[in-house]
């Protein structure tokens, strides 16, 4: 299947009017955020247009189709999930503060001292940074998974880290700087029959894997519009609803309250429980119309393409003998990104020089500074794709590698 992939062809081009603008760019960082379809710009400005109105509090009919218009972005959501209850998808700003909830609202109800939080050592800062916190507020240990050499966390290493002591399993779905698929179905039944609850981080693998939070045995699971190609400050966390229903709200004030006293206030049902303010709803609708676009072109053909430009990212990467690859050998196990470093070259300068040669790479720690301290490492670079990409965009990086090689060795 994978050599009826067309990667020299790019159907998706003009559908991008950042990336149809600038024929010239190869965009190779979607993992820190990807470029937004027409559709979705479209969408956030047809919002302000035609229903502008604060949701949920007001009768007439712009509020009210404001608030359908949530509504049905919500639903969209859960459907994307996996989920059968839309009720059970929460709004917040991006993956981190879904995150957050979970561990400020969770942890303090489920951590007592010498109780264990397992995650991994691949961990966003965003899902190491919230249980360190809580662990040092309730007395708890955190623990971590550390993969092998090939970046892969097995059963072994799964065994014995997950115990008697694990109350709360969260681990990232797909690492952001070894782009490997974590095994979390078979995290969460270790985790689950030692009675823990369990949290993926599916920040980065939303947006290349078919996800189905039913599936995968997660009791939550945090995501980021920006990364699909939705717009940037909508995230949500979606929960089994007898989990969020079991939890404290976050913050407090505006549609989360029931009812309130002079004294006492009555919380609003989930998820309303965890949207306080005002909601970005045009963000919101705009995150359904992204969601539109990948279901419309489907969303097997277009991870089947992505898997297949990384996979070439990889093997081009390996094929150049100053560069070390950071993370799996195998070009199929990598996920939207491949980390590499230049023999005696600083990946800030190799990011740099790449950038004149109209090359978009990251560099740096990848927030995930443990990770790499771990590995030996101070920093590396990242080149991720995403369907939008073309074969021609790896060239043009393997020609900006070259050229950065030649400034430093003539």
């Amino acid at each position: 299947m994978a050599e009826a992939i067309d990667i020299t062809a790019n159907p998706y081009k003009a559908d991008f009017p950042l990336i149809a603008q600038n024929p010239g760019l190869s965009f190779l960082d979607s993992a820190a955020t990807a470029q937004r379809p027409a559709t979705v710009l479209d969408a956030q400005r047809r919002f302000y247009e035609t229903m502008n109105a604060n949701p949920l509090r007001g009768l007439y009919k712009l509020s009210v189709d404001a608030t359908q218009a949530i509504e049905e972005a919500r639903g969209k959501v859960a459907a994307f999930l996996g989920a059968t209850d839309r009720d059970e998808v929460v709004f917040t700003r991006n993956a981190s503060e879904a995150l957050n909830i979970i561990a400020k609202t969770l942890g303090p109800q489920a951590l007592g001292e010498g109780d264990e939080v397992c995650i991994s050592i691949m961990e966003h800062h965003s899902n190491l940074i919230p249980w360190q916190q809580v662990c040092r507020a309730t007395g708890a240990d955190l623990v971590y998974l550390r993969p092998n050499e090939e970046g892969r966390i097995t059963p072994e290493e799964v065994a014995a880290k997950i115990g008697p002591r694990t109350k709360i399993v969260s681990v990232t779905h797909v690492s952001n700087v070894l782009g490997v698929e974590n095994p979390v179905r078979m995290i969460a039944d270790a985790a689950h029959a030692q009675g823990a609850t369990v949290i993926a981080d599916g920040a980065q693998s939303l947006p290349h894997v078919h996800v189905d939070v039913r599936e995968l045995g997660v009791d939550a699971f945090a995501f980021s519009a920006h990364k699909l190609g939705g717009p940037m400050g909508i995230g949500g966390l979606w929960g089994k609803r007898e989990l969020l229903e079991s939890l404290p709200p976050f913050l407090t004030g505006g549609e989360m309250i029931d009812s309130v006293t002079e004294t006492d206030a009555v919380w609003a049902p989930i998820p309303e429980k965890f949207e306080a303010g005002t909601q970005d709803a045009a963000g919101i609708y705009a995150t359904g119309a992204a969601i539109d676009y990948v279901v419309e072109h489907g969303r097997d053909e277009l991870e089947a393409r992505e898997r297949e430009l990384a996979a070439h990212l990889c093997e081009q990467l390996q094929a150049l003998d100053f560069v070390t690859i950071v993370g799996p050998s195998d070009p199929k196990a990598h996920i939207g990104a491949v980390s590499f470093n230049v023999d005696g070259i600083h990946p800030h300068d190799v990011s740099s020089l790449l950038d004149t040669k109209d090359v978009a790479i990251r560099a740096g720690h990848h927030c995930a500074q443990p990770l790499l301290t771990w590995m030996g490492i101070e920093s590396c670079c990242r080149a991720s794709v995403a369907f939008y990409n073309v074969r021609h965009d790896i060239d043009q990086l393997v020609d900006g590698l070259k050229f950065v090689w030649g400034v430093f060795h003539g």
